[in-house]
Formats: C-alpha cells, sequence, structure tokens
C-alpha cells in the first residue's frame, strides 16, 4: 500500500506476520505409534511445531482430551519446523507415529506465520 491506503499489488505473503511466540508456553512431547495429546494451543491462532527427531510425525488439533491423530494427519518430517494455523477453540494436539517409530516434538503456541 502507499501513504493514502491504496494497494500497489503486493503479495499475500507481504500481509503475513512472522510467528511471535507466547513466551514460557512451549513443550516438548513423546511421540510413539499410539496417538498422545496435549492441552496446548487454546485462544492461539498458531502452533509452531519442531520434530527433534528423524521419524515423521503426524499432528492434528482439535477440541478436548479425545483428541486423536492418525498417520493419514499432516506430517511433520525428522527435522522439520513447521508453523500451523488452527482456531482459536482448538485446544489440544495429537500427534503419532508410524508402527515401530518414535521422535519428541516441541510445540510452541503463538501468532503468525
Amino acid at each position: 500500500m502507499d501513504i493514502k491506503g491504496r494497494s500497489r499489488g503486493g503479495t499475500i505473503m507481504a500481509s503475513l506476520a512472522t510467528f511471535t511466540p507466547i513466551w514460557g508456553q512451549g513443550i516438548t512431547a513423546s511421540v510413539t505409534a499410539t496417538s498422545g495429546n496435549s492441552l496446548k494451543g487454546f485462544n492461539s491462532k498458531s502452533l509452531c511445531l519442531t520434530n527433534l527427531g528423524t521419524d515423521v510425525a503426524y499432528v492434528r488439533t482439535g477440541v478436548g482430551s479425545g483428541t486423536t491423530a492418525t498417520t493419514a494427519d499432516y506430517p511433520i518430517l525428522g527435522g522439520a519446523q513447521v508453523t500451523i494455523g488452527k482456531p482459536n477453540d482448538h485446544d489440544y494436539v495429537a500427534y503419532v507415529c508410524a508402527a515401530a517409530e518414535a521422535t519428541s516434538l516441541h510445540i510452541m503456541p503463538g501468532e503468525g506465520m
């Protein structure tokens, strides 16, 4: 936009804010072939997820402690970091690995991408 508020045809990336963590709210979860979940992210619009291991982790957000993940959900490759958007009321993040695999997942709530 110019100084008069007129659009100058920028890209959508120009309007996205960088990720701002909610400091002190990060956790590290052990991820196995049995779906687990953590209460993390209520009233935040984004989660920054870092796979600290080498095996793929799969994640899903949801409402309530019954939230589960399957290998059909969002994959996070070993050593990768992603930021995902989510509804404000999704208070749980669920995670799982494929059979015979395990990893650790760092989960940080915040805003932006």
